[in-house]
């Protein structure tokens, strides 16, 4: 009685796994024709801000620390903290990211820790110098022609003559539709 059953339910089960396998299967390539399709087949990117998060610390400004600091004068040196937390008061962590389209993320951390009040050690990343990162920002992102976005004499003078101005004339002075009623009481 048992058997029927389990035999007419086994190719029912095993054809709902293989629609759900293939329907899954395509959800990947449905995403990557959403993608093709957003971008015309790959020919076009679409923009992406530039993101900086954190503080920007530089070479200069870690040399400028001393051990004995306060933390007064090493928060007057590197700014705010990022991260200051309450579970590791005697530490200060500064965490800098920038990520820009075409290029690679970059990332930096500088952690200082204090022995009370006083600056004990600095722990850091490779840090570029003020130059090297101002630098780093300017960098073209793409070498392409800029666009001249100012028409000279000439263009304006050929734009003149192709549209030439309509000529205006002045509207007719408006006409008082009645007479009106005076301002003050008589």
């Amino acid at each position: 009685m048992f058997k029927p059953l389990l035999s007419c339910a086994r190719p029912v089960g095993v054809g709902a796994l293989v629609a759900a396998a293939l329907a899954l299967s395509g959800c990947a390539s449905f995403q990557n024709a959403g993608t093709q399709m957003s971008t015309l087949g790959g020919l076009l990117t679409p923009h992406r801000m530039d993101i900086q998060q954190g503080n920007v610390v530089v070479r200069e400004q870690l040399q400028a620390l001393q051990p004995g600091m306060p933390r007064a004068q090493v928060q007057a040196i590197l700014g705010t903290p990022l991260v200051a937390s309450a579970f590791h008061a005697a530490r200060w962590d500064y965490v800098f990211t920038f990520n820009r389209q075409g290029q690679e993320p970059q990332l930096r951390r500088v952690t200082v820790f204090f022995e009370g009040n006083a600056l004990q050690r600095v722990e850091a990343d490779e840090l570029p110098t003020e130059q090297e990162f101002v630098a780093a920002l300017q960098a073209e992102r793409a070498a392409g022609r800029v666009p001249v976005l100012q028409a000279s004499e000439e263009q304006l003078r050929a734009f003149r003559e192709r549209h030439p101005a309509p000529a205006v004339q002045p509207a007719p002075a408006p006409v008082p539709a009645g007479p009106f009623p005076p301002l003050e009481a008589r």
